[in-house]
């Protein structure tokens, strides 16, 4: 699993990382995942499988997917992973990207607001990846401002 580009571990049943290959894929399936949610988007050959949804469930996982825009992610986007979160809580859970990164700014924005941790803690695993460009700090600076109040 290490193997897989940016893989964090963040809780026992929740893991992430950059795009995963099919064997990789594979190997979250002997591990137990059940659900493979994906954030980035399927059109761009460098960063995405030919099939994904098709190979996934041919290993016995969900699939789903969430298309984010790296350049403009919506509160619709972050919803809708708030709402797959919260409705496969009992599943173990591999939410992936191109390269872990929307998948961290999206999970930091969920444990802060959804299960109230500390901005420091829900954010730790996407400052181990990377520091925010401008577009996804203000989306999530905005969307603190947003759910705060």
């Amino acid at each position: 699993m290490n193997d897989i580009f940016n893989f964090l571990s963040i809780t026992d049943s929740i893991s992430t990382s950059g795009q995963p290959t099919e064997a990789q894929l594979s190997s979250l399936a002997e591990e137990g995942y059940e659900l493979i949610i994906n954030l980035a988007l399927h059109d761009d050959p460098r960063y995405s499988l030919k099939d994904e949804t098709s190979y996934v469930k041919s290993l016995g996982m969900e699939y789903i997917h969430i298309p984010v825009q790296f350049d403009k992610p919506l509160k619709s986007d972050l919803l809708s992973f708030f709402n797959t979160i919260l409705s496969h809580k009992n599943k173990k859970i591999h939410i992936h990207c191109a390269a872990n990164m929307r998948v961290t700014a999206f999970l930091g924005l969920y444990f802060l607001i959804r299960e109230g941790k500390s901005k420091e803690e829900a954010f730790k695993p996407m400052w181990q990846i990377w520091k925010p460009d401008s577009v996804w700090s203000s989306f999530i600076d905005a969307m603190m401002a947003e759910f705060s109040s």
